[in-house]
């Protein structure tokens, strides 16, 4: 009840904003996040360079800061062109839907503490847009959203490549999302609200990142994958998909698409901030000298360095990591991160409820760690006696594999080796005989 009582006691500090600052506060949201994506293109492609041993941009502006804005002006001025089979009213509303989500969901991230300890023009204000009882499944919602831009996109185009970059997305977001979900229902859990601002209370004085550690892994695996971003980014995969989804956009349609990643890069990293990284919080050796950090203007500062470590990371992954097979990446969507949030949900609910029950730490271990070992362990010895059995069906397998069965070319199951190619035998000892004794006549 005190904690219930506590939330929508935060929560009475929004809403009562005037027009023009609420107005004020929106243009402040956007004005960052398209500050932020600006930034994060430039930065990206100079540690990219750093990565691979380049130079990097160079040219516009001061050691190249100006070359995102040189190329939005590039896109601005290039022809806009509609392809002739395109269902024309979705084709130029697909960028749009892709889009606007993307800026939504920032709404709800605060950038300071939920009391009115700010002064602007005079007004006492909290340093946040607003809050929500369900501020996270708004995002969720939001974040929902724009996946119907990226499919409304390859489908409205007419084409075949652009439809099965749609439908990939389409796909991998839904696998994704529910891993998202399952880790915030820990985190849920653990603050007692879904309210942003109490989250980010509740992480006093240790961060969820360190009391949900698999939560936060299984978030920022899966907020890779719902960015649709390298190693993860197989809706516009080049090899086989030319462009994916955006292939028949240009100019500011294209540039809407490439906007909209970016700003879902920033809003996956400011809810990791939020939820899992103690949001506005100072982190630990400043904020146990230097009892201001956490007030006034400067929690902003803080959430702002954590937004751009983790798109360092971002930039780190795609620097790094090879392109995943679209079947290796549903696997670890659908057979290890939803599996393992699972199991670590119903751990976290049931450690929660016994320290609420008044169980010391011991008790917890042996009631929740036991049956936790015993579960592993049966599953690593049917892992064990399933590679046994196996074995030599592989073995039968390999002995009867014919890559021309049914008369079409078929490539080798796991376990399987395609059988040696014939090849004529090579004349290099021949010719290279033959140069020796020509050498030897002449010589003669």
């Amino acid at each position: 009840m005190n904690t219930t009582l506590a939330a929508y006691e935060t929560l009475g500090f929004f809403g009562r904003d005037p027009w023009w600052l609420v107005l004020l506060k929106a243009v402040f949201v956007f004005a960052f996040l398209v500050l932020t994506v600006l930034i994060a293109i430039v930065w990206e492609r100079k540690v990219v360079a750093w990565m691979q041993l380049r130079i990097g941009p160079n040219r516009h502006g001061p050691w190249g800061l100006l070359q995102s804005l040189a190329d939005g002006i590039k896109l601005a001025l290039k022809e806009d062109l509609v392809v002739t089979g395109a269902d024309k009213v979705v084709y130029v509303l697909a960028p749009v839907i892709a889009a606007i989500p993307a800026f939504m969901a920032f709404a709800v991230i605060p950038f300071g503490p939920a009391g009115n300890e700010i002064s602007i023009f005079g007004t006492r204000t909290p340093m946040q847009l607003t809050d929500l009882p369900i501020a996270l499944l708004y995002i969720l919602a939001t974040a929902s959203i724009g996946i119907y831009g990226i499919v409304l996109a390859g489908w409205s185009s007419g084409s075949t490549y652009p439809l099965l970059g749609g439908l990939r997305s389409a796909a991998q977001m839904v696998s994704y999302e529910i891993a998202m979900g399952l880790s915030f229902a820990a985190v849920f859990i653990y603050s007692g609200s879904m309210s942003t601002s109490e989250i980010v209370a509740s992480q006093q004085p240790t961060w969820f990142a360190v009391l949900l550690p698999v939560s936060f892994i299984v978030y920022i695996i899966a907020m890779v994958g719902e960015t649709n971003r390298a190693p993860f980014d197989l809706p516009e995969a080049e090899g086989e998909l030319v462009g994916g989804f955006n292939t028949e956009y240009s100019s500011l349609k294209f540039a809407m698409f490439m906007l909209a990643e970016y700003v879902n890069m920033v809003t996956v990293s400011a809810v990791a901030s939020t939820l899992f990284l103690g949001g506005w919080r100072a982190p630990w050796p400043i904020s146990t000298f230097w009892a201001g950090a956490n007030h006034g203007w400067w929690p902003m500062l803080w959430i702002t360095l954590k937004i751009q470590l983790l798109l360092f990371f971002f930039i780190w992954l795609r620097g790094t990591l090879p392109r995943l097979r679209y079947d290796q990446f549903m696997k670890l969507g659908w057979k290890v991160l939803i599996p393992v949030s699972l199991v670590w949900l119903v751990m976290v609910a049931s450690v929660r409820a016994l320290r609420n029950e008044g169980y010391d730490f011991s008790q917890v271990v042996l009631y929740v760690g036991a049956p936790i070992g015993v579960i592993l362990l049966l599953a690593l010895l049917r892992d064990f006696l399933r590679h046994k059995q196996a074995e030599p069906e592989v073995a039968a397998a390999e002995d009867e594999f014919d890559p021309m069965a049914g008369g079409y070319p078929v490539p080798p199951l796991p376990g399987q080796e395609l059988p040696p190619v014939p090849r004529r035998p090579s004349r290099a000892p021949q010719l290279q005989e033959a140069l020796n004794g020509a050498d030897h006549s002449e010589g003669s």
